[in-house]
């Protein structure tokens, strides 16, 4: 079992490896500022209480307040959050964003409980840690299996205990309790804009063909984004199965069927595929949008993409990584193609704090604006030093955080 934090620090090495990066900023990267371990007592809706697990790793503050999503995945572990935090770090200084990085988790399947017990889990999150989050200290978000009504809970628990009224302590928020229009696209839509920007360069003109693994939030968006724009989505998947159609897959009717049946089992016109399978397709881009360590020095001999665009965290190890560079297939590091989240959360941050709330058209102009500025500024790095994007873009992170130590 690859331990994801481990491949974070090894990145961050690799990137600080024969550069004049202060010994001191590496040193304060490798570990985090604070880690927070929480138990949160749950009553459930038979009387009983159950205990829970819950974690809060603020990495770095150096530009501004930890940012960074809240998970509840039944295998959340502390060094899963670490890296995670320590990722979002270099992601908030690669889109050149004041804040820094954070992240948190709960280790919980939520699909086993109520809707009720889910909100009192996360209400109770929230009494936890409410002494250590705010505006401008630490602000969370949406990640894996949580949605804008948890955030709206934690949001409204947060403003019961501390009497903060401005709704900028989470983001990812419903619109109509103080989201920002366009945070549930921004991964995938700010994911397409930098395969946008980096396309021709990495020669895919014309039409491309896309796999995507994983169909929550993330995936699912990102599929349709690519199919409204001429692509062509062959497979897709959920975390236990895969679906394959060389002509193309209709990812609206997909995620219907996924939603009624709760499976993607039986549907019509297609192969079935293991989500290890889909990996391996002859297709132009593979779109890793699940968890961490899905292309490990295994299987990246046997990836036939020609570009790798990580909208999860964390999906390719630092071996695979090696394998993919000498092999010629173009990597577009997590930190750089899934930072349209914390940008738009940041913006829905700065909307909150004054007061405002800006159109969908200016969220997104200032998040395509921001996207492929630094696209381009991290593939021109790349290309003159001669490295991965991955070292390119942690390279233009660490100069960025050098800016800042005291």
């Amino acid at each position: 079992m690859v331990n994801p934090f481990e491949s974070a620090q090894r990145q961050l090495h690799l990137a600080a490896h024969g550069s004049d990066f202060p010994n001191e900023l590496i040193e304060r990267l490798s570990r985090a500022e604070r880690e927070i371990t929480v138990t949160i007592p749950l009553t459930m809706d038979d009387g009983s209480t159950r205990f829970f697990e819950g974690y809060r790793v603020q990495h770095c503050s150096l530009r501004g307040p930890y940012k960074g999503g809240i998970r509840f995945h039944p295998e959340a572990n502390l060094d899963e959050v670490r890296a995670l935090a320590l990722w979002m770090t270099m992601k908030t200084a690669v889109a050149d964003i004041l804040m820094g990085g954070g992240k948190g988790g709960v280790v919980v399947d939520p699909d086993m409980l109520s809707s009720a017990e889910l909100e009192r889990l996360s209400r109770g999150f929230v009494r936890a840690l409410y002494r250590d989050l705010g505006p401008q200290v630490d602000v969370p978000a949406p990640d894996v299996n949580t949605t804008p009504e948890i955030m709206s809970w934690m949001v409204d628990e947060y403003e019961k205990l501390t009497g903060d009224t401005s709704r900028a302590a989470f983001t990812g928020k419903p619109v109509k309790e103080g989201g920002s229009e366009g945070r549930g696209v921004a991964t995938g839509q700010g994911g397409y804009y930098v395969f946008e920007a980096l396309r021709e360069k990495l020669n895919l003109a014309g039409s491309v063909s896309v796999a995507v693994q994983g169909m929550g939030n993330v995936g699912g968006h990102a599929a349709r984004i690519f199919v409204n724009h001429s692509h062509k989505v062959v497979a897709m998947s959920d975390s236990k199965d895969a679906i394959y159609n060389e002509e193309g897959l209709d990812p609206e009717a997909v995620e219907r069927y996924k939603a009624e049946h709760r499976s993607l089992k039986g549907f019509p016109n297609v192969k079935m595929l293991t989500n290890a399978e889909l990996l391996e397709l002859p297709v132009d881009v593979l779109v890793p949008a699940a968890l961490e360590n899905q292309l490990t020095e295994e299987n990246a001999p046997h990836v036939q993409a020609k570009m790798v665009l990580e909208l999860a965290n964390g999906p390719t190890t630092p071996e695979a990584d090696d394998i993919l560079w000498k092999r010629g297939v173009k990597v577009v590091p997590d930190i750089l193609a899934n930072a349209g989240g914390v940008v738009v959360s940041t913006l829905e941050w700065e909307q909150n704090i004054k007061g405002e709330h800006w159109s969908e058209e200016e969220v997104l102009k200032r998040l395509r604006e921001t996207l492929v500025s630094q696209a381009d500024n991290i593939y021109g790095n790349a290309e003159v030093l001669g490295v991965t994007m991955r070292i390119a873009a942690f390279k233009v992170a660490l100069e960025r955080l050098a800016l800042k130590l005291p």
